[in-house]
């Protein structure tokens, strides 16, 4: 019977220590393998840039935005258009002289001009079109920078997510070896007669348990794992590795320096800014209502009984001429005053906006500042935990096997153990990920 014993707490202790071995390899083992690819987090990064439908939409729409600004800019350009007519007329345009009619026209008539026109004065109509456009195309490249901020970020969240949920995955394995491992020695000292089946069953519910959190914990790495595949933008293969951190170095942090970049750098702060700029030019385009538009006009025109409108033996077949045109709208019922108006109250309501982004967007420096702090904090905690609660494990798990401890006992010293792991690996990754919600609201990539 003793050499049974033996067999089975030798055999244990393989079974511990094989499960064991995976939590205390380094972070280069863990994220790859000699025959594995491992996709690095820099590279994710370039992938996604390059694969993202918000991404691609942001650039699209830059890139609208800048053949709009083109566009407000051939407005200061003179415009040439061209014209040709054809008339057949009944009879022949006559006007009597002395009471005598006489032709003074063909009854066939061809007419074709060239016209260039050229504005002189719009009221700044067209000078803040052209502005508006300018920052319009500034505006759609800071919402592009923004969307590059949320999805490398985003990316980075759901990264250290994965490892973190990979991580667990491999604590909730190794408990089910534990386990399953104290089961196995409870069926023998159960054969042996030194407990009773009470203590044997304890081991096979808490196994079955764990087995079951296994599955659980399973399924939300594989679920972790296709969310960061669809940031990324491609499919990740099985075999495919993550590259692992785990060397923390906690920064110190100042809560006012990190609230003025984040005001600095916000892409929203940024486009809300531009906005205000752009409503500018909306009040003095609203105001060119007031003034009149100056353009001078060349035109050069043909008319003739032929198809080329040469030929006319009744008037000169050609002639030029350059004029000078002032359109001025004196009264529309207040309709300018209004739109000036509605500018004004529209720039009004959007340095609200600005006030309350601002305050929004300290608020959440303030809040993920804290979560970096308390995630620091718990690091240190966290290991100390965690070295405590392998030694308590060890030491319980040996008492049992010597019939020192009771089962209840060795239960009860695992369970502190995968808390302590998964309290310890959360701390770590829970540093990363609130590192990167904090670089996602100061804008950086």
């Amino acid at each position: 019977m003793k050499r049974f014993s033996a067999r089975i707490v030798s055999m244990n202790r393989l079974v511990t220590a094989i499960a064991l071995f995976p939590l205390i390899l380094p972070a280069s083992v863990f994220a790859s393998d000699r025959e594995a690819p491992v996709l690095t987090l820099d590279e994710a990064i370039a992938i996604a840039v390059e694969h993202n439908p918000r991404i691609g939409e942001a650039e699209a729409n830059k890139g609208g935005a800048l053949e709009e600004m083109k566009g407000t800019k051939a407005d200061f350009l003179p415009r040439a258009s061209a014209q040709y007519g054809y008339s057949r007329l009944q009879d022949e345009p006559f006007q009597r002289i002395g009471g005598i009619p006489v032709v003074i026209g063909d009854d066939d008539a061809h007419h074709w001009q060239v016209s260039i026109s050229q504005p002189l004065f719009t009221g700044h109509a067209i000078s803040s079109r052209h502005e508006k456009a300018k920052i319009g195309a500034e505006i759609a490249e800071s919402e592009r920078q923004r969307q590059l901020v949320a999805v490398s970020q985003d990316l980075r969240i759901a990264w250290f997510e994965t490892l973190l949920t990979a991580r667990l995955a491999l604590v909730a394995e190794d408990n089910v070896s534990a386990l399953t491992g104290h089961r196995d020695d409870a069926a023998g000292f159960f054969r042996q007669g030194l407990i009773s089946r009470n203590d044997l069953l304890k081991a096979e519910v808490s196994l079955a348990n764990a087995i079951q959190e296994k599955e659980r914990v399973k399924a939300a790495s594989e679920v972790a794992r296709n969310r960061l595949a669809t940031i990324i933008g491609i499919e990740l293969a099985p075999e495919l590795q993550l590259e692992d951190f785990i060397a923390i170095t906690p920064e110190k942090l100042d809560l006012e320096s990190l609230c003025d970049e984040a005001r600095r750098n916000s892409p929203l702060l940024q486009s809300i800014r531009l906005g205000l700029e752009s409503h500018d030019h909306s009040i003095t385009l609203a105001k060119s209502g007031y003034y009149p538009t100056i353009a001078l006009n060349g035109t050069y025109e043909q008319s003739g009984s032929d198809l080329g409108a040469t030929t006319n033996d009744y008037r000169n077949d050609h002639n030029a001429s350059i004029t000078v045109t002032a359109n001025w709208t004196i009264f529309e019922w207040g309709k300018t005053a209004a739109d000036v108006a509605r500018q004004r109250y529209g720039r009004q309501a959007l340095e609200e906006r600005q006030r309350e982004t601002e305050d929004q967007l300290r608020l959440a420096v303030k809040k993920t500042f804290l979560d970096l702090q308390v995630a620091a904090a718990s690091i240190s905690t966290a290991e100390r935990g965690r070295e405590q609660a392998q030694e308590n494990w060890r030491i319980t798990n040996l008492q049992y096997r010597q019939q020192v401890a009771t089962s209840t006992d060795v239960l009860d010293s695992r369970t502190l153990l995968s808390q302590a792991e998964g309290n310890y690996f959360r701390a770590l990754y829970g540093y990363r990920i609130a590192m990167a919600e904090l670089e996602k609201v100061l804008g950086r990539k």
